[in-house]
């Protein structure tokens, strides 16, 4: 399949988990692809180049505004252009659960920090490029638990609620520049980081799971369709939207 052929994307948080397998996807749709993650993404970027792919790592912080003004700017002088940013980047598997009472402001801020604000810089950033271009296509990672209000993660969930309504702005402002923005909110996906969390536990997994319509455990590969369909022509239409992969947990 070649529903992106020569389109350049950004996958923020790729080095591993649903970030990894978004790059994944998108490379076998013609993408190039950027890894921009804090982590070691060079496995990523090499197994795509592997696989006949053009692929680049380049370690970033999102929440840095000058980390990701130079991962453009290695990105326009690699492949030329940037098409599609994919902000996938968040902490999550590393939060421990807590009343909310127990989270301090500096953890509060953290999750914020790169969660909300990472998804900003990065969209900024890559606005610029889109706006001249006059096309792009940018997707934010939200999460099923911002229509549910879960507890003890409440500055997880405020963040990715956050992303929600961050979506519907940046689809109003670059519409003219027919930039379409939309998220995916995934439901508890058994990537890497959640199966090494003890929090997340097989009680706790068979819970979610439950309250599904498809009974069955989310993978990362459940979450690309979704990600090449709002990157591809197909979705030209489609901005400001918020879709639920989740198997019918969430339905709005």
């Amino acid at each position: 399949m070649t529903r992106l052929a020569n389109k350049v994307a950004i996958v923020t948080g790729a080095a591993q988990g649903i970030g990894a397998a978004f790059a994944h996807g998108l490379a076998k749709e013609g993408a190039k692809i950027v890894v921009a993650d804090w982590g070691d993404g060079t496995e990523t970027a090499n197994s795509i180049i592997r696989a006949n792919g053009a692929a680049l790592y380049v370690k970033t912080d999102v929440s840095s505004a000058s980390d990701v003004k130079a991962m453009v700017a290695a990105t326009l002088d690699k492949f030329g252009s940037v098409d599609i940013l994919v902000n996938n980047a968040a902490i999550f598997s590393k939060i421990k659960a807590r009343h909310f009472t127990q989270i301090s402001s500096e953890e509060f801020d953290q999750v914020m920090a790169v969660n909300v604000r990472g998804t900003f810089e990065c969209a900024k950033a890559v606005s610029e490029t889109m706006m001249k271009q006059g096309h792009g296509k940018i997707i934010n990672i939200s999460s099923g638990t911002a229509f549910k209000g879960s507890p003890n993660l409440m500055h997880y969930v405020t963040s990715k609620g956050a992303v929600i309504a961050l979506t519907r702005c940046l689809a109003r402002e670059l519409g003219d520049y027919n930039v379409t923005v939309n998220a995916i909110a995934p439901g508890l996906t058994m990537s890497d980081g959640v199966l090494s969390q003890p929090d997340f536990s097989e009680a706790y997994i068979e819970s979610n799971l439950n309250a599904r319509a498809l009974k069955r455990r989310q993978m990362p590969s459940d979450l690309v369709g979704a990600c090449v369909f709002l990157a591809s022509p197909e979705s030209d239409f489609i901005t400001g939207q918020t879709i639920a992969v989740d198997g019918g947990n969430v339905m709005h």
